[in-house]
């Protein structure tokens, strides 16, 4: 017992660990040596997530085409991350990664076709052991009925923008008018009808912005007046990379539909919602017919049909930040709770004539993460370390006092919250996407990328590295794989890669 108090003693050995109490004593090592100790109040968490959203959709990141007042509330009070990064950069896999703390070949759900195994080990789960009120609202996505939560109120399967049918602890519900609204109503009414002292940990996740892209009735025409800028990269043909980007099925161009770009309206509207879209609409659809563009004119129609309609998605997403951040402020709240917000990954904007997500090119590997928590984060500071999803789990148990178990696989961030890097922090991270062959047929591949570098691998039913030196090429066009004046740098990302993988025990995929 050297060096601990006999407190510290028996909570290591876990007497302690299913306190309910608001106060406790943290241990030291929390979270790999990571924690704080001494007597305190222990945090309410209050996670918020998007899907889809992409960073350079928000303003606070420097965003060209929206403007997130209340999302910018986060970054103005708290810490803007700009290296926050997916490890499998689709929806259900990086939840999974979220809920687990582990890599998708551990927790199981490598793509959108399986099933969350909710009997595992999970991050709400050792919350409720440690004496946290636990809930989700929102998004769930994972097939299987959420585990570990005390509350849950969830949309089946992607969920529907317009008048959503929903899950309430198993019994069916349905509810009516727009879903960001209905979501932050139910958070705002968890949060207000809570009887217990209990500190709480929220995941509320929201559906917008994802495919495809239905703006609520008041934002339908938010945005007309303006042009939406163009990537560089919009007409991108993908010369000197290799058959991934050749293949894939996420263009713009030829992948997005009639309903993507509101030439087909949704079919579940009521009357009153059905005048409000064709009042929007109608006018847009005529004057597409009337000029009939075709070639780089119909892809640049398109374009701005779509960053049009998501942004206006973000509109609402922004505005029920601003709902909840306001009621933590109200309620006196706000000084004891730390607000995450994020998205489930990137999203392509248009840059390479992309919409979607799933390669390890920057726009969908990255991700948007603000935190706030006024007692440890300076206000308005930026974090430049290397972060992940897989990091989320473990950084809220140490919040919460509770033992980071040991097959969990990333950090707390909780020291880089306080302003402070360890020696020892990570330079590197490993990527590893599976969903092949499948909807936009964006090949398997694995990678890993560095402050300056990154190295992809894209393997079976082709064998094909790409090289990227992010500091002269940050959009990602000119793969120097086979240049010679990169060859040691191959050298070395290829060694890296191979210890990645060997320290996130990671078996599968093509060998290096």
């Amino acid at each position: 017992m050297q060096g601990q108090t006999r407190r510290e003693f028996l909570r290591s050995l876990g007497v302690l660990a299913g306190s309910a109490g608001a106060w406790t004593v943290l241990p030291r090592g929390a979270a790999r040596g990571q924690g704080s100790s001494g007597t305190t109040k222990r945090p309410n968490i209050l996670f918020i997530m998007s899907d889809d959203h992409d960073a350079h959709a928000i303003s606070c990141y420097g965003s060209k085409v929206n403007e997130t007042p209340n999302i910018d509330r986060l970054a103005k009070e708290g810490m803007r991350f700009e290296h926050c990064f997916c490890t499998n950069s689709i929806c259900a896999p990086s939840r999974a990664v979220i809920l687990t703390g582990k890599y998708s070949h551990l927790n199981g759900h490598i793509d959108n076709s399986k099933k969350f195994d909710g009997a595992q080990q999970t991050g709400p789960k050792l919350l409720q052991q440690a004496g946290y009120e636990t809930a989700i609202i929102g998004k769930w996505h994972l097939a299987s009925d959420p585990t570990g939560f005390d509350y849950w109120h969830i949309l089946p399967g992607q969920g529907v923008y317009y008048n959503p049918p929903m899950i309430e602890m198993g019994k069916r519900t349905k509810h009516q008018g727009y879903v960001t609204e209905i979501l932050t109503d139910l958070a705002l009414q968890w949060l207000k009808g809570r009887k217990s002292d209990k500190p709480f940990y929220l995941m509320f996740h929201h559906k917008a912005p994802h495919r495809e892209w239905e703006p609520a009735p008041k934002y339908l025409t938010l945005y007309d007046d303006k042009e939406m800028p163009e990537p560089a990269t919009l007409f991108d043909d993908y010369t000197g990379r290799g058959r991934a980007a050749h293949e894939q099925d996420m263009t713009i161009a030829k992948t997005m539909t009639n309903r993507d770009v509101k030439l087909v309206g949704p079919n579940n509207l009521t009357p009153e919602q059905k005048a409000k879209w064709d009042a929007a609409y109608d006018p847009k659809i005529k004057a597409f017919k009337e000029a009939n563009p075709q070639g780089k004119d119909l892809v640049r129609w398109k374009y701005q049909r779509y960053l049009h309609d998501y942004v206006r998605c973000i509109a609402s997403v922004d505005e029920s930040v601003g709902r909840v951040l306001d009621y933590l402020q109200e309620s006196g709240l706000a000084d004891n709770t730390i607000v995450i917000y994020t998205s489930d990954q990137g999203f392509y904007l248009g840059e390479h004539g992309w919409f979607d997500k799933r390669f390890m090119y920057e726009e969908s590997l990255q991700m948007p993460l603000l935190a706030r928590y006024p007692k440890e984060i300076k206000a308005g500071s930026v974090n430049k370390d290397i972060v992940m999803n897989l990091d989320f789990a473990e950084t809220f148990l140490d919040y919460a006092g509770a033992r980071v178990p040991e097959d969990m696989q990333g950090v707390s961030i909780r020291p880089l919250l306080q302003g402070r890097t360890p020696g020892d922090w990570r330079k590197s991270m490993y990527y590893h996407y599976y969903e092949f062959p499948a909807v936009h047929s964006v090949k398997r591949h694995y990678g890993v990328r560095t402050e300056r570098y990154k190295l992809i691998h894209f393997y079976n039913d082709i064998d094909e590295w790409e090289l990227y030196d992010l500091k002269s090429d940050l959009d990602e066009m000119r793969n120097v794989y086979t240049d010679p004046a990169y060859a040691d740098t191959v050298k070395e990302l290829t060694a890296e890669l191979k210890r990645l993988r060997e320290k996130y025990k990671d078996t599968t995929g093509a060998p290096i």
